[in-house]
């Protein structure tokens, strides 16, 4: 495979990415970070980084609007939940293994 078309393949995989998540508002980050060690956040910041390497200027905000699809805190009034107790322990638990 060329690089131009691993290059297309890894953008239209995070574009899935993207958009699922931002389908499933019902995910809250805690989920993803638990199950995953990652989250909506890191993918923001992980598209910053690309975007500086590349030259170009990018607040973690912009990022963050291109993962959410809206303004960060425009999100977190909508969809973001409390954090249980029960959801901070798995998070501990979880992050031992990262």
């Amino acid at each position: 495979m060329d690089d131009q078309t691993r290059t297309e393949l890894e953008a239209a995989a995070f574009r899935g990415l993207r958009d699922y998540l931002q389908k499933r508002t019902d995910v809250q980050n805690i989920d993803l970070m638990i199950l995953a060690g990652f989250c909506r956040n890191c993918l923001s910041k992980w598209y910053r980084a690309a975007a500086e390497e590349k030259g170009l200027d990018m607040s973690y905000d912009e990022a963050r609007e291109v993962v959410y699809g809206m303004p960060y805190d425009d999100w977190k009034d909508k969809y973001q939940t409390e954090v249980t107790d029960d959801k901070k322990q798995a998070f501990k638990d979880a992050e031992k293994a990262f």
